[in-house]
């Protein structure tokens, strides 16, 4: 027996996919085989070893939010919550992240500082609010009260504090913006 009619069965299979689902739905279906493993890790740590049990989302195993009940998230958002690892998000005061967003691995989002006087409270204050189709590389730290409007990139290992207008890009410790909105 040979490879050759492995490959042609492939071939044919894939054909016979595109045909029934179109182009998109053959994309969609990879995506979702090239993701199960990590969604089924993912699973098993969040319902059976009750890490992130209380998140009603899939997050990725190596990751921790705490509060969620006070994180909004557009349901795209989804996929960055279940594939990006080593993730923090601290939900005291509130977050929310718009439709179309994107973060990467180690990315830290806290959204309430500790009291001074008493360091097991939390101060209250304004939530982070992360606009549409923002892009927050790899260990980025949004800060409390940040807002980015749409459309903003982070770069990696940026520390984000404070209201980063529609467009821009920002980089650095503390984020300053790079180039033009």
């Amino acid at each position: 027996m040979t490879d050759e009619g492995g490959a042609q069965a492939g071939s044919v299979t894939r054909r016979v996919l595109r045909a029934v689902l179109g182009t998109n739905g053959v994309e969609a279906l990879a995506a979702v085989r090239a993701t199960l493993p990590v969604r089924i890790v993912n699973t098993v740590f969040q319902r059976l070893f009750r890490v992130n049990a209380n998140v009603p989302w899939q997050v990725h195993f190596t990751s921790r939010v705490t509060r969620p009940e006070r994180i909004f998230i557009h349901p795209s958002v989804q996929v960055s919550f279940r594939m990006s690892p080593g993730c923090y998000l601290q939900g005291g005061n509130g977050i929310r992240i718009g439709e179309g967003s994107l973060f990467g691995p180690g990315v830290k989002m806290i959204s309430a500082n500790h009291d001074r006087e008493e360091l097991g409270r939390h101060v209250p204050g304004p939530p982070i609010i992360i606009g549409r189709k923002c892009w927050i590389g790899a260990n980025a730290v949004i800060l409390p009260g940040t807002i980015l409007e749409d459309f903003v990139t982070v770069a990696a290992g940026s520390v984000v504090n404070g209201r980063v207008e529609s467009g821009a890009t920002v980089a650095g410790v503390p984020a300053r913006a790079i180039g033009d909105p």
